[in-house]
């Protein structure tokens, strides 16, 4: 048994109490494993070239940071991506050993949107087309903090619906699965919101909405919810409707 405040290891993240607030970071242990596998990689793929090897890193960074991305992480993914610079550049010296470093960084590591130094690759796309691809970051990855539920919360009373329709839906754009529910809603609406008949855009962002609200026994299938615009969202809940029926699809 270890306190909380002398700290814990847990699912690859370190849990340990500072002055009475809970911090939970990558741990030591965790970004040690994720290094050497990452090393091993490189190693591996000496002979490929710099895009096969950018394809083979990509997921392998992306995964591990979206899985700290809701933890104190942003100091360690810019040490991570340091680590792995270093790497790459070791890499690159090792296929180049009697070219200057000038010529190294010029072949391979780029400027790109502002960023300096971003290791950089071509592979055969669609088409048999070169395409340009480059190194994903874990700082890249937004930090985005889990919310806790209110302890008052409850999810079969009328007056939370809103609530957790909108925790449902900012937990729906954070995954992959849920952007694609997203999009496949979108589509069947024709991109229209069904109680005011506009358009639904970034710009005018949208809600999540249950026609059979889940205090009523609805549940989160796709034929159950429906995208509206904020407003009306606010306005259907307001006026005590239960049930919106999406617009017709046809001749609009």
């Amino acid at each position: 048994m270890t306190h909380i405040e002398d700290g814990f290891d847990f699912l690859g993240q370190h849990v340990r109490k500072y002055n009475g607030k809970l911090i939970i970071k990558p741990s030591k242990k965790n970004v040690k494993a994720f290094l050497e596998k990452v090393r091993k990689v490189v190693k591996e793929h000496q002979g490929t070239t710099a895009g096969n090897l950018i394809l083979l890193l990509n997921p392998l960074i992306r995964g591990w940071a979206r899985y700290h991305q809701h933890v104190v992480s942003k100091k360690i993914f810019q040490d991570v991506d340091s680590a792995i610079f270093e790497m790459l550049w070791q890499w690159a010296r090792k296929r180049h050993n009697n070219k200057p470093r000038r010529w190294i960084k010029d072949k391979y590591f780029h400027d790109h949107e502002g960023r300096h130094w971003v290791f950089t690759g071509m592979v055969i796309g669609r088409g048999g087309v070169l395409e340009t691809v480059r190194l994903f970051r874990a700082a890249q990855t937004p930090i985005k903090r889990h919310v806790k539920i209110q302890g008052t919360a409850n999810p079969f009373d009328p007056k939370w619906e809103v609530y957790f329709e909108k925790r449902l839906g900012v937990k729906m754009e954070s995954t992959l699965r849920g952007k694609r529910q997203l999009l496949a809603l979108w589509k069947k609406q024709k991109g229209l919101c069904p109680r005011c008949h506009q358009r639904i855009t970034k710009l005018t962002g949208w809600h999540n909405h249950h026609k059979i609200w889940r205090s009523q026994g609805g549940g989160d299938q796709l034929e159950n919810r429906v995208l509206l615009h904020p407003t009306c969202h606010q306005q259907l809940h307001s006026q005590g409707e239960t049930e919106v029926e999406p617009c017709p699809l046809e001749g609009i």
